[in-house]
């Protein structure tokens, strides 16, 4: 039988954009089972909440977009840690909004570097390291606009579509020296950042934000936007015992968002 308490008791875990949102939320749920934590983040305000309210977690101010300080990041695991059994790619923008003639190349440029050249950065780091442990994991946050497509908001999906597309490779290149690597992807997760693009969405097609913000519960068949905290526990579960045999695999958290 399989504890279900102290899950993930002393791996050493790393969460990017780990300081508020999504990425705190697998923080703190990790760090209650017992794990060790790194984050990173990019808000000095957060991080700073972070050190105070969890002086035990390794912290570093990086953009994942920008190679020389995610090296820095890893170097800071390395000396706070002395290695790495899970590595959470959580970090991510939403884009531009807008139609694709409105769209401008330095977003869209942006938008990939962040969502998407990070997480490879991160994996290219982490996985020297993750070959030396016995328990090894990466999850890379994706979202439902990866298996949809999302009008208006073209940069975002097309980043979460190639994030599936990496972890589908990973998971087999890395397989055999027992890594595993799986994508969440997350739907309409409650909270201030799909508020803003709800609201930014409402102006592009010309509706209020009440009626943009039924449309997209709407979408949802159980009609209930997820959590933070939804999505924390599935990341536990596929880093726990319970989750051993899971790998290559992108996981809907989402009450099944039917559209976008």
């Amino acid at each position: 039988m399989v504890e279900t308490t102290g899950m993930v008791k002393d791996l050493r875990v790393l969460v990017t954009a780990g300081a508020s949102g999504i990425g705190l939320a697998i923080a703190q749920t990790f760090a209650r089972e017992g794990a060790q934590l790194h984050i990173c983040d990019i808000s000095e305000e957060a991080l700073t909440d972070c050190a105070i309210a969890h002086p035990d977690w390794g912290i570093t101010n990086c953009d994942v977009s920008q190679e020389v300080q995610v090296a820095q990041l890893f170097e800071d695991v390395s000396r706070q840690m002395g290695g790495l059994d899970v590595l959470i790619n959580n970090a991510g923008i939403a884009g531009q909004t807008g139609s694709i003639e409105e769209l401008s190349s330095d977003k869209w440029h942006q938008t990939i570097d962040i969502n998407l050249n990070g997480q490879f950065y991160c994996a290219r780091l982490a996985v020297p390291m993750l070959k030396q442990s016995d328990n090894a994991s990466i999850i890379c946050l994706s979202s439902v606009a990866g298996r949809l497509g999302y009008a208006y908001r073209t940069p975002y999906a097309v980043t979460k579509w190639a994030i599936v597309g990496l972890i589908k490779s990973l998971a087999i290149e890395l397989g055999p020296q027992g890594i595993r690597v799986n994508a969440l992807l997350p739907g309409i997760v409650e909270g201030p950042r799909i508020e803003q693009v709800i609201s930014a969405r409402a102006k592009t097609v010309g509706v209020s934000y009440e009626e943009m913000e039924q449309e997209y519960i709407n979408k949802i068949s159980l009609r209930k936007m997820v959590t933070a905290q939804d999505v924390a526990n599935q990341a536990l579960f596929l880093c726990s015992p319970l989750g051993a045999k899971i790998s290559g695999q992108p996981i809907s958290i989402c009450g099944n968002v039917e559209y976008l």
